[in-house]
């Protein structure tokens, strides 16, 4: 009785977690992470800032408790990539995934693209590159001509690049982010190819 009691109190608890998350990412957007306090995310989410603190003591936790839901899809896409034969269909399904999860996180990346000091200072930015390497070395065949290893990589950045450089570009979102991913896709695809023909 207590684990399924415990249970739901977790989830209810995930939910304020969640919604604090949320509205401090829109307030550091508005009017920039220093100029915004733990008070002003309390108000906006009409709690008192007790029950703010309950989830979290200050806005640097908030930010890395984001960083780490967010990126858990990645992480949990590498362990997943890891285990897969090296063949041009867990190449795609790794590209697909990670637009995914990066649809998700877009806020948060976001946030760091604009706040690359406070990135620096809570070295959420050495994570982050940890797991591009994680990812770029499940896409990359070590024995691929160099010009096939960039391909893969840059199927990445062509993903990253879709939602920075596309994001104000005039179109359906959804269009452009099927769009990028075709390209993202593409160039796997070439590489893999790239890769083959020369075995």
């Amino acid at each position: 009785m207590g684990v399924t009691m415990d249970g739901t109190k977790q989830q209810r608890r995930g939910n304020t977690r969640q919604r604090i998350q949320d509205v401090a990412l829109e307030l550091f957007a508005e009017q920039g992470y220093e100029k915004t306090s733990l008070r002003e995310i309390a108000e906006r989410l009409d709690v008192t800032k007790a029950a703010l603190y309950y989830h979290f003591k200050t806005k640097e936790e908030i930010i890395v408790s984001l960083f780490e839901d967010l990126t858990k899809p990645i992480e949990n896409l590498i362990e997943w990539g890891r285990q897969q034969p090296h063949t041009l269909e867990t190449k795609q399904e790794i590209i697909r995934r990670y637009s995914e999860a990066l649809a998700g996180a877009e806020p948060l990346f976001r946030f760091m693209q604009e706040n690359q000091a406070t990135v620096r200072e809570l070295r959420i930015g050495d994570t982050f590159k940890d797991r591009m390497r994680g990812l770029r070395d499940i896409l990359i065949d070590p024995e691929a001509e160099l010009v096939d290893q960039v391909r893969s990589v840059s199927a990445l950045f062509t993903l990253h690049a879709g939602m920075f450089v596309m994001h104000d570009l005039v179109g359906d979102s959804e269009k452009k982010r099927e769009a990028v991913l075709e390209v993202a896709l593409d160039l796997i695809s070439q590489a893999h190819e790239g890769a083959r023909t020369r075995e």
